[in-house]
C-alpha cells in the first residue's frame, strides 16, 4: 500500500510541475522554461509537500495528546494564534525578518495550545464532538483579538494575506523557512511510540514509565514550530491535519511508529491534489489553496462526523 501511495504522490508531483499559466516541456527546456521550473515550480512543489506532511503530522500528534480524533491546529486555535503572533510582530517590529515573525507566531501558538490543553483537562469533556467545538470557539476568540489588534494598529490589510493559504507567491528565496518541517517530522517519528502510549491516557502512560507532561510539551512544541513555519510562509490551511490521520487510523490503526509515514504521504498527496484543483478551476488564474482545502477537507470532515455518529 505504501508503494501505491508513493506512486500516487509521484504522479501528483509531476502534474504539479506541469500545471501553470506558463507551459513548460520537461523534455526540452529552454532558458525561460528552466528559470520557471527552478525559481517557481520546484520551490512550490517542495513547499506543498512539506506543508502537507507537516500539517498531517501535527494533526495526529494533537489527536494523541488530547485523545480526540476531531482536533488539529485549525480546530484548537493554533492557526488563529499563529496569525495573532504574526500581527503582533508586525505591530512591534514592522521591519522584522521572517525568522523574527515566525518566533512570535511560534510563541503565541505554543502558549495558546497549552491554554487549550489546560481548558480541556479542566472541563473533562466526555463527548467526542465537544472538544473541537470548544476549540473552534477558542479559535474564534483568538481571531477576534487578532482583528481588533490589526484594526487598532492599522495593519488590517496585512492580516488579509494570512487568512487564506496561497502558494502562488512561493518562489525561490522566500520559502526556505518551511524546511524546518523536516527535522520536526524526524523528531515526531523518533518519538512516535511515546505519542502512541500517551494516547492511551495519562494514567496508563505514567504507569508505563512515560513522562506525560514532558512528552505533551514536546508534542505541542513540534506542532507550534510547524504551524508557525507554515503560516509565515503560506498562510492558514485547514482540515489537512484532521482528515488524513482519521482516514489512516481507520485502515491502519493507532500505532504511530507504523502509520506516521502513511500519514505524511497522505497529507502531501491531499495538499497537492487541492493545489492542482485550484490551479485548474479558473485556469490560467488560480483559487487559493485555503479555499480548495477548506471545501475538500470540510466535506471529508463532515463525512467523518456522520460516520462516527453512526
Amino acid at each position: 500500500m505504501r508503494l501505491v501511495g508513493c506512486g500516487v504522490l509521484l504522479v501528483l508531483c509531476g502534474v504539479s510541475l506541469l500545471v501553470g499559466a506558463r507551459e513548460i516541456d520537461l523534455l526540452a527546456l529552454d532558458s525561460d522554461g528552466w528559470l520557471t521550473l527552478t525559481a517557481s515550480r520546484l520551490p512550490r512543489l517542495a513547499a506543498l509537500v512539506l506543508t502537507g506532511v507537516g500539517l498531517a503530522v501535527c494533526g495526529v500528534i494533537l489527536q494523541h495528546i488530547l485523545r480526540n480524533k476531531f482536533v488539529e491546529p485549525g480546530t484548537t486555535g493554533g492557526l488563529d494564534a499563529a496569525k495573532l503572533g504574526i500581527l503582533v510582530s508586525l505591530g512591534v517590529a514592522p521591519a522584522a525578518s521572517a525568522g523574527v515573525r515566525m518566533l512570535f507566531a511560534l510563541l503565541c501558538c505554543f502558549a495558546a495550545s497549552l491554554v487549550f490543553l489546560a481548558i480541556i483537562r479542566r472541563l473533562r469533556f466526555q463527548h467526542t464532538l465537544l472538544v473541537p467545538v470548544i476549540g473552534l470557539m477558542y479559535g474564534g476568540v483568538l481571531s477576534a483579538i487578532a482583528e481588533f489588534y490589526a484594526y487598532r494598529h492599522n495593519i488590517l490589510q496585512s492580516m488579509q494575506g494570512w487568512l487564506l493559504g496561497d502558494f502562488s507567491k512561493v518562489v525561490q528565496g522566500n520559502y526556505e523557512i518551511i524546511y524546518l518541517i523536516l527535522p520536526i517530522v524526524a523528531l515526531a517519528y523518533l518519538y512516535a511510540q511515546r505519542f502512541t502510549v500517551m494516547g492511551m491516557g495519562e494514567g496508563m502512560a505514567s504507569s508505563l514509565g512515560l513522562n506525560y507532561a514532558a512528552t505533551a510539551a514536546l508534542g505541542l512544541l513540534l506542532v507550534a514550530v510547524t504551524v508557525a513555519a507554515t503560516v509565515i510562509t503560506i498562510g492558514s490551511i485547514p482540515f489537512v491535519g484532521l482528515v488524513i490521520p482519521n482516514l489512516v487510523a481507520l485502515y491502519y490503526g493507532e500505532n504511530l511508529s507504523r502509520t506516521l509515514p502513511i500519514v505524511a504521504l497522505g497529507g502531501a498527496a491531499l495538499l497537492l491534489a487541492c493545489d492542482i484543483l485550484g490551479r485548474l478551476l479558473i485556469f490560467p488564474f488560480e483559487v487559493p489553496i485555503g479555499l480548495t482545502a477548506g471545501i475538500v477537507g470540510g466535506g471529508l470532515f463532515l463525512g467523518l462526523i456522520v460516520w462516527r455518529q453512526r
